[in-house]
């Protein structure tokens, strides 16, 4: 994958860049100290890119700005130092957001999940769809087939970009179609929309905190706006039974 860097410090991209050189099949381009200039190479080198390590906090436009203004076939993964800003980069189409200082083994599945997602996004020559559901399961077809989930195998929905992956315990399903569309097939007493870009199964939870929910190895982040209405009817009413 084909990388670059987006960040105002320069000991951040300096760290970044060194993440870069020790991960196989990563391949950086060039690193950028705003997102204006990032902006002009996008713009001159179409189709170029794979990935963008994003800061959230620069002066000008910031990451979350810009991130609307890089072409949907370009992945990003937000890099910020304040956790407070991890869960604004869920409310924009985001593979991932890093923590500074970036830990090794966290840089890497950053890298794993963009990977296997640039792959689940190569343009495909078949519709995907969604049929409608029954009380038990749907059907989505995805890779000129109709996979049949029952919902409770279904762990949790991601939106990315103009698809939804549907993340079981042994398999990511990826379809062409945006979340609300599948939210609206979905059993509401079971599934809750947590963010812009994410939907959970209440009852595959593990454990959860003000901002986070997690489900396995997975951190999905609760946005803002959705995080009184999750708490008040998944949380007081359905998991603790009031």
């Amino acid at each position: 994958m084909k990388c670059i860097i987006v960040d105002d410090e320069p000991l951040a991209r300096e760290a970044i860049r060194m993440l870069i050189e020790k991960t196989p099949n990563l391949i950086l381009l060039d690193t950028f100290n705003g997102a204006e200039s990032a902006g002009i190479f996008l713009n001159n080198n179409p189709n170029t890119v794979d990935l963008v390590f994003l800061d959230i906090q620069m002066p000008g436009t910031n990451g979350i700005e810009f991130s609307n203004r890089i072409p949907k076939e370009t992945l990003v993964v937000f890099t910020t130092a304040f956790s407070e800003f991890a869960v604004d980069s869920y409310e924009v189409d985001a593979v991932d957001y890093l923590i500074k200082p970036i830990r090794s083994e966290r840089f890497q599945k950053a890298v794993e999940k963009a990977k296997i997602y640039s792959k689940l996004l190569k343009p495909k020559n078949e519709t995907s769809n969604i049929e409608p559901a029954t009380d038990d399961y749907l059907f989505v077809k995805a890779e000129r087939k109709m996979f049949k989930l029952y919902f409770n195998e279904i762990f949790f929905i991601q939106g990315l970009k103009d698809y939804v992956i549907l993340h079981t315990e042994n398999q990511k399903i990826i379809t062409a179609m945006n979340i609300k569309t599948i939210q609206e097939q979905l059993p509401k007493n079971i599934f809750a929309r947590v963010s812009k870009s994410y939907i959970i199964n209440s009852n595959s939870i593990d454990s959860l905190d003000n901002n986070t929910i997690y489900i396995g190895e997975n951190e999905i982040p609760i946005g803002n706006i959705y995080r009184d209405l999750f708490f008040n009817e998944f949380i007081t009413k359905k998991l603790l039974g009031r």
